[in-house]
């Protein structure tokens, strides 16, 4: 006998439907086709498992399974229920094997029935509601995930017998109800760190007021224990709450990665990753033989932190270049394209010597001659060229430490840097893919970046006495728009260009010895 169910496979970040098809017949042996790797190969074996556990029997003769469409590789664990439920049908040991068609199955068995987490729940859910499938069977664990997904009967099950029971009595499984938007916007914008928790560094507060206010790429130069992670931590909290579309699309790739947090829904913060400086260059942008999100995507709409920057490989960080100016990464196989989102505020810091004490108020740097310039150019000048803000961090003062007055909040950052947002999205209103400064391209300088006569001759001055690279020259402009706007200013005053060349320090000559 000859039956059919509906599983799904993960592409990127959307999913396709998968139809398992069952047959029992004459003859010995089971297989199953249509490009499976090891694990769903492996299947056969948990399934022959859990359906003798739960009183059940698996057929002596001839199984064939077949995934379809049968050119895409499949992988994973996730098949698993379907896969079983198949065998029961077509073994003719469910009464209304029918019935099977009407839902998309997924879920990974258990040796005793038991159900397990899968990845990819909510694309998943997405697709089957846009193939206009009665409902959604997985674990429970992945259902609150999966019930954001209005118009679509969502059950979770957590072991084997459950989902027999609903087959054979429907009304024995409560779909899940989520009120995704009063969820999300009751638990939006509440987050762990704070500025108001910071001992001095206003210059640096305000730079990365700067960077959030226009989406500015930033790197923090400075001793050990000056405070850059720490400062770091907290820009998430004075970014724009996330958008219902953008928390969308943040908790798909997190699904799909497998990184979101158990029994959860959608995510209410901007994503801030910290890979370690020994990531590889597939963990960083995504890759692999089943194609994975990256760090860079796992980032996307928040922050990318990387700490100690000259000591990630070189080829990790020259790989970043590309998704950085694209917004997005493209993993190419020899069967499969696919694009993942990679639209992140790269966030970096460093020592500015191998010693960590150059340019030091009070320590004395201890490193060779030449070694502070070698160390710096571990970083390429390319990366550099994307990085609008070099803030230079020094340590705090006993007197601020010891001050027991709170700082200003991030809550009351956040109002000016949404105001800032708020007069960009009215500027690129009729541009596609731009929302903020940092991503203007070079008409937009011509054409929102005019400089009165004084600050004209004021930039000019800087770019000769300072020796700033050529490079260097458009970032002044994009950062001096943004505290324009922070100003509510229409005009860039020669104050916004004079505070926006002194971010440009790795730019001078000579910087370094």
């Amino acid at each position: 006998m000859l039956v059919k169910t509906f599983g799904s496979a993960v592409l990127g970040v959307d999913a396709i439907t998968l139809t398992i098809e069952v047959n029992v017949s004459m003859g010995q042996g089971y297989t199953i086709v249509g490009l499976p790797d090891s694990a769903i190969r492996e299947s056969l074996q948990r399934t022959e498992s859990a359906i003798k556990t739960n009183g059940f029997h698996m057929p002596r003769t001839k199984v064939v399974v077949n995934l379809a469409p049968a050119d895409i590789k499949k992988s994973g664990s996730a098949l698993d229920l379907p896969i079983a439920l198949g065998i029961l049908g077509a073994s003719e040991q469910l009464d209304n094997p029918h019935r099977l068609s009407d839902y998309v199955i997924m879920g990974e068995l258990g040796l005793d029935g038991s159900v397990q987490a899968i990845k990819g729940a909510l694309p998943i859910a997405i697709q089957a509601r846009k193939e206009g499938f009665k409902g959604l069977i997985v674990p429970k664990a992945n259902v609150r995930e999966a019930a954001m997904v209005n118009n679509l009967l969502v059950y979770g099950v957590s072991h084997f017998k459950e989902l027999i029971q609903f087959f054979e009595k429907e009304e024995s499984l409560q779909a899940q109800i989520e009120n995704t938007r009063d969820d999300f916007f009751n638990t939006v914008g509440h987050y762990e760190f704070d500025f108001s928790e910071v001992k001095g560094q206003e210059n640096i507060k305000r730079a990365l007021e700067i960077a959030a206010a226009g989406a500015h790429n930033a790197i923090l130069i400075g001793p050990p224990g000056a405070g850059k992670t720490m400062l770091a931590k907290r820009l998430p909290s004075i970014l724009p709450p996330l958008t219902l579309q953008e928390a969308l699309e943040t908790t798909k790739i997190h699904s799909v990665a497998g990184k979101l947090p158990f029994n959860s829904a959608l995510l209410n913060q901007r994503p801030f990753r910290s890979p370690h400086h020994t990531i590889s260059d597939v963990a960083m942008v995504g890759g692999g033989s089943n194609p994975q999100p990256g760090e860079i995507s796992l980032s996307h709409n928040g922050v990318l932190f990387l700490d100690e920057l000259p000591e990630f490989k070189r080829t990790v960080l020259e790989v970043m270049r590309q998704p950085m100016e694209e917004r997005k990464v493209s993993i190419s196989r020899t069967r499969v394209a696919i694009d993942f989102p990679a639209n992140f505020m790269l966030i970096a810091s460093m020592n500015p010597c191998p010693c960590g004490f150059f340019n030091h108020p009070e320590k004395e740097c201890t490193c060779a001659g030449g070694l502070v310039q070698k160390y710096l150019n571990k970083v390429s000048g390319p990366l550099l060229d994307r990085i609008d803000l070099h803030v230079e961090v020094t340590p705090v003062a006993f007197n601020a430490l010891n001050n027991q007055q709170k700082a200003e909040s991030s809550a009351a950052i956040r109002e000016r840097v949404i105001a800032a947002r708020a007069i960009q999205a009215k500027r690129f209103k009729n541009e596609k893919g731009i929302y903020a400064n940092a991503q203007m391209t070079s008409q937009h300088l011509r054409e929102v970046c005019h400089l009165s006569t004084v600050s004209n001759n004021l930039l000019q001055k800087a770019m000769s006495r300072l020796n700033l690279s050529a490079r260097a020259y458009d970032r002044i402009l994009k950062v001096s728009r943004t505290i324009a706007d922070l100003s509510f200013s229409s005009d860039i005053l020669p104050e916004h260009v004079a505070e926006a060349i002194q971010y440009r320090s790795l730019d001078r000559e000579g910087w370094g010895g």
